[in-house]
């Protein structure tokens, strides 16, 4: 019996930007090592459904396209699956070629096929050659009419080693429309409906899921398929975690996908996890990648891996991303046909097989920041890996436009960290996290930004607490965050004319960047002479009395960098959503204080990391415990 692994389909919307995700419309060829288009083929006018797409007279299509080519080696890896079988149905004439890759991006043409009238084509092809990468895909060319693509569908007659549904668990705070949004866009697939046991909205917000415009209408369509559950603000660990617990009482579940709730969904991709999951050879982690909300062509993560010796979260290869699909293809992408295996996969989409939460656990009671990239080092030590699988993706508001690293979440941000780092770093002491860590802290003190620090250092007094802290503190610490930021006058966002006062050096200007690059910083010895010139700088000298009346000069917030921000005594700096600016000031007694207290925060954690390594590790059971979280949830 032949099961589907993936469909081939087109944008839910006809947004044209999207198209070069589903087919591939230009021909392109190389001069003087660039790549550059040579003639369009497609329209998204050629766009007719769903599943039914035209390829005009004398035109050639190609499918080697992030969502309808077929990731070989990822299947023949991770999963059962040793052959699959494409099968179209077409009408009209023409040709059908099938072209496969390796791990280098060679293209290799593996068989060709005339069609005419209407007819279904199958391609029988084997999963034996793509150890280390490679795809499958198909091209279509139609002779002097058009050529109808009715429908395409990858598959297998490997036996399913799971055939139970997936529940979905969203987590969201004051998101409604986007919640509302997803919702519909599952009720318009009945096919991915087929596949899903429950759809759990965990509403911790005071805008109401269910108060939404649009939201009864939706409800209606999905019926017992959908529970909304209210309960506090715990974060995404907390909604999470919830989801996970109401999925380990469903008979009918054998996976839970966990959705972010500012995403655009691409329904297929649910399909595709799932399909991946049930031939998986063990449970296994299935994750998707995350395209750019507002620049929809825009790959931002692929393969993300936890550095262990700094024990930092990154991409497997960061010189590669962003990734624009409108510039290059995936036939042109050769990076992309290597098979890239992950660490963890970011929770804007992720399954987890319900036997994977029956032995790890829930989350660690992280609120936000770190719970998935801990989660999946705790799977892979019991033996269950994390796929990020190419094809399974969605749309995801990007961090382009956001500062996390210096409001509230600076707190999550260093806790969790090290909370991760000491439950499972193999190096002594962490290896190079604490001296990373510090090296953090010099740089927000150096950039005058002394918020960020203070919540750093809360989070490494409760690290040094112990374990306790994790749950009690997590349904109220972040209005302790907040309400600190009152100290804080760079916390205070100057948005009108009135309240924007001026420079007296005005704005400077630097050179700009190439587009998603950061500016280049001092490196090797110019950066340690940089560090201590800086640090003695603002240790020994105060700001001139003209620099604290007014800001001594406007910076962009692509230049307000490490490196340039030190050597001012003020800044007015814009917010990275652009929406209004923060007036950044020197303190010489803070920063000696703030320094300080970081050396001694980082040299108590040194000494004592053996002892909360275990303490740590002893506890992580109880507090991801469903008992621990249903006590938390206050059930």
């Amino acid at each position: 019996m032949w099961t589907a692994l993936q469909n081939v389909v087109f944008p839910l919307d006809r947004d044209p930007d999207v198209l070069p995700l589903y087919s591939d419309p230009e021909t392109w060829t190389t001069i003087d090592g660039q790549n550059v288009k040579v003639s369009n083929n497609a329209h998204i006018d050629n766009v007719l459904s769903r599943t039914r797409a035209q390829v005009t007279a004398g035109r050639r299509v190609s499918f080697a396209s992030y969502f309808n080519a077929f990731p070989a080696s990822y299947w023949q890896h991770w999963t059962n699956v040793k052959r699959v079988r494409l099968e179209l149905s077409t009408s009209g004439s023409g040709t059908v070629l099938i072209y496969r890759s390796n791990s280098q991006g060679a293209q290799q043409r593996v068989e060709s096929r005339r069609v005419s009238g209407s007819e279904i084509s199958r391609f029988d092809l084997t999963l034996k050659s793509f150890g280390d990468g490679g795809w499958y895909w198909f091209e279509l060319e139609a002779d002097k009419d058009d050529l109808i693509l009715e429908r395409g569908t990858w598959l297998t007659d490997a036996k399913q080693k799971s055939s139970g549904k997936a529940s979905l668990g969203t987590t969201t705070f004051n998101k409604p429309d986007y919640c509302v949004n997803t919702l519909d866009a599952l009720a318009q697939s009945p096919e991915v409906l087929e596949v899903i046991d429950k759809i759990f909205i965990i509403d911790q917000g005071t805008q109401k899921v269910a108060d939404e415009d649009g939201f009864s209408t939706v409800s209606d369509k999905l019926g017992d398929q959908l529970e909304i559950i209210t309960q506090p603000n715990l974060g995404g660990s907390g909604g999470f975690s919830r989801s996970m617990a109401e999925t380990l009482k469903r008979d009918d579940s054998d996976f839970l996908i966990l959705l972010d709730d500012d995403v655009k969904i691409e329904p297929e991709s649910i399909l595709r996890a799932v399909a991946f999951a049930r031939h998986s050879k063990r449970p296994s982690i299935v994750g998707g990648h995350m395209f750019d909300l507002l620049n929809r062509p825009v790959l931002h993560a692929f393969a993300e891996i936890v550095d262990e010796k700094p024990f930092i979260w990154r991409p497997q290869h960061r010189e590669l991303f962003p990734h624009d699909f409108r510039n290059t293809n995936l036939r042109q992408t050769r990076w992309m046909h290597s098979r890239m295996d992950a660490d963890y996969n970011g929770w804007w989409f992720c399954l987890i097989p319900k036997k994977v939460i029956q032995e790890v656990g829930l989350s660690l009671p992280a609120f936000i920041k770190w719970d998935d990239s801990e989660y999946s080092l705790r799977a892979r030590s019991k033996g269950f890996p994390t796929i990020s699988l190419p094809g399974v993706a969605l749309w995801h508001v990007s961090w382009l436009d956001k500062d996390d690293s210096i409001d509230w979440q600076a707190y999550f941000h260093a806790r969790n960290r090290l909370v991760a780092g000491l439950l499972h770093s193999r190096f002594a002491k962490g290896g190079g996290l604490l001296l990373d860590s510090f090296r953090l802290d010099l740089k927000h003190l150096l950039s005058m930004q002394y918020y960020a620090v203070t919540l750093r250092h809360m989070a490494l007094r409760d690290v040094l607490s112990g374990p306790d802290h994790m749950h009690r503190q997590l349904s109220t610490q972040l209005s302790v965050l907040r309400n600190a930021a009152a100290s804080f006058s760079e916390m205070t966002v100057l948005r009108t004319d009135d309240e924007i006062p001026p420079t007296n050096h005005g704005k400077q200007v630097f050179p700009v960047p190439p587009p998603y690059s950061s500016a280049p910083g001092p490196r090797g010895l110019s950066l340690a002479l940089f560090t201590t010139k800086m640090t003695l700088r603002h240790w020994f000298t105060s700001p001139t009395v003209a620099n604290r009346k007014r800001p001594q000069v406007e910076l962009a917030k692509r230049d307000a960098t490490w490196f340039r921000t030190p050597h001012f005594d003020s800044a007015l700096i814009s917010t990275a959503d652009g929406s209004g600016k923060s007036w950044f000031k020197r303190d010489r007694n803070t920063f000696r204080h703030l320094l300080a207290e970081s050396f001694s925060l980082h040299r108590q954690l040194r000494d004592g990391w053996s002892t909360l390594s275990k303490s740590y590790q002893s506890a992580l059971p109880d507090i991801t415990s469903v008992d621990s979280w249903n006590s938390t949830f206050g059930n």
